[in-house]
C-alpha cells in the first residue's frame, strides 16, 4: 500500500451478561446496569486503513469489507455510527477509511458479534485519533474512550474493550460506574471466577429473526418495562453479593433466571420475538439434569438468540466435556460447540506508531 496510508488492527472479544442489559434510552443509554465475561478466543479481528482525503469534505467517505467482500448491510450501521461520531471525532470527514473485519464465529446469531465488532471498531478509531491528534493517551483513558466510542455502535460493545468481568451502567454499589461507558469489575486474584470456561452450544447459526437493536426497541412500550428494571437492579445487587461470597449456586441461580428473562420479555413483547429453539429447550432440561446428578458448579446463560452458554470452572473440565460430547452435540446444528474461556481482552495487532 502507499506509504500515506497507516494501518492499525486490533482483535476484539465477544462476550456474554450474567445480568442482561435490555431496553435502552436516548443516545444507547441502558434502562438498568449489566455484568458479563469476556471471551477469550470468540473474536472480531478489524483493520482500520485511512489516508488523508487530497480535497477536504464534510462527509464521511468509507467501505467496509467482511470476511474480503464488500458487505452493505454492515457498511450502511457503520455508517450511521461513524455519522453519530462526527461531533466527538470530527477528523473523520478529513480521511479516506477502509474497514476489513472477520468473526471466529457465527455473526448475527446471539453470540454478541455486535459487541466483538463494534467494539474491535472503536478501539480501531481511537488509535486513529492518538495518530490524527498527535497525542498518546495512557492505558486507562485509551480504553475509557473506546469503551464510550464502542457504546455509540453497540451497548454490550462499551463491555468487549476490556478483558474479565466488566459492568456497564450506573450502578449505585459499584464504584465507579458509569451509562457512559464500561468498567473492569475487580475480582481477587484467587478467585475461582478466573477458571470460568465458556462452551457455545451452536443451536443454529442462521442469522437470528429478531435484530439486538428491533429486540430492544421492543421494549420502549412494554408492559412489564418497569418490572424488568427493578428485576435487573436487584439481580444485579444480588449477583455481585454472590461474587463477593463465592456462592457460585445463587450465581448460576440468577445468570439463569435473567436469560429467562430476557426471553420471556421477547416472547411477550409487540411483536413478539420468538428465538428460542426446541433444540434450545432440550440444551437446558439436559444442563439441568446433568447438575442435579453430579452436583457440580455449572449453569446456563443464552444471549437474545437461540445458542446456548454451558458457563463452568476449569476444575470440571474432565467431567463436563464428556457430558457435552455425548449428549449435547446431539441437539447442536452440525454437532457444532466452540470451547471457550473467560479472556483477557483486546489485542492490538499492529505496531504501535511513535510520534
Amino acid at each position: 500500500m502507499n506509504e500515506d496510508i497507516t494501518n492499525i488492527s486490533w482483535r476484539a472479544p465477544s462476550n456474554i451478561a450474567l445480568i442482561k442489559y435490555w431496553g435502552k434510552r436516548a443516545h444507547q443509554l441502558p434502562d438498568n446496569g449489566s455484568l458479563s465475561i469476556s471471551l477469550e478466543k470468540t473474536s472480531t479481528t478489524t483493520t482500520l486503513s485511512f489516508k488523508r482525503k487530497l480535497r477536504l469534505e464534510k462527509n464521511i467517505s468509507f467501505e467496509y469489507y467482511f470476511h474480503g467482500n464488500r458487505h452493505l448491510r454492515f457498511e450502511k450501521k457503520t455508517e450511521r455510527v461513524l455519522n453519530d461520531l462526527i461531533p466527538k471525532m470530527p477528523f473523520l470527514t478529513d480521511y479516506e477509511l477502509v474497514f476489513q473485519s472477520e468473526n471466529n464465529f457465527p455473526h448475527s446469531a446471539g453470540i454478541a458479534s455486535s459487541a466483538s465488532s463494534m467494539s474491535a471498531l472503536a478501539l480501531c478509531l481511537v488509535s486513529m485519533e492518538e495518530i490524527v491528534n498527535r497525542k498518546k493517551l495512557s492505558k486507562d483513558p485509551f480504553f475509557q474512550r473506546a469503551s464510550f466510542i464502542a457504546r455509540i455502535g453497540s451497548g454490550s460493545a462499551s463491555r468487549s474493550v476490556y478483558g474479565g468481568i466488566v459492568s456497564w451502567g450506573n450502578i449505585p454499589f459499584i464504584d465507579p460506574s458509569s451509562d457512559d461507558y464500561a468498567t473492569p469489575y475487580l475480582i481477587p486474584k484467587d478467585s475461582r471466577f478466573h477458571q470460568l470456561m465458556d462452551i457455545i452450544l451452536i443451536v443454529s447459526s442462521k442469522e437470528k429473526t429478531v435484530s439486538s437493536t428491533s429486540g430492544h426497541a421492543l421494549m420502549n412500550d412494554h408492559p412489564y418495562r418497569e418490572g424488568r428494571i427493578s428485576q435487573a437492579n436487584s439481580n444485579m445487587s444480588k449477583m455481585t453479593n454472590a461474587i463477593r461470597n463465592d456462592n457460585y449456586q445463587l450465581i448460576g441461580t440468577i445468570a439463569e433466571n435473567e436469560a429467562l428473562s430476557l426471553h420471556a420479555l421477547l416472547m411477550t413483547s409487540s411483536p413478539e420475538g420468538l428465538l428460542l429453539k426446541p433444540n434450545t429447550l432440550h440444551i437446558i432440561e439436559a444442563i439441568k439434569s446433568f447438575r442435579e446428578i453430579t452436583g457440580l458448579d455449572l449453569f446456563f446463560t443464552i444471549d437474545a438468540g437461540p445458542n446456548v452458554h454451558l458457563i463452568y470452572f476449569e476444575d470440571q473440565r474432565d467431567s463436563v466435556l464428556p457430558f457435552v460430547q455425548d449428549t449435547l452435540t446431539q441437539f447442536c446444528e452440525d454437532g457444532q460447540w466452540i470451547d471457550d474461556k473467560i479472556g483477557n481482552g483486546p489485542e492490538l495487532l499492529t505496531h504501535e506508531i511513535e510520534f
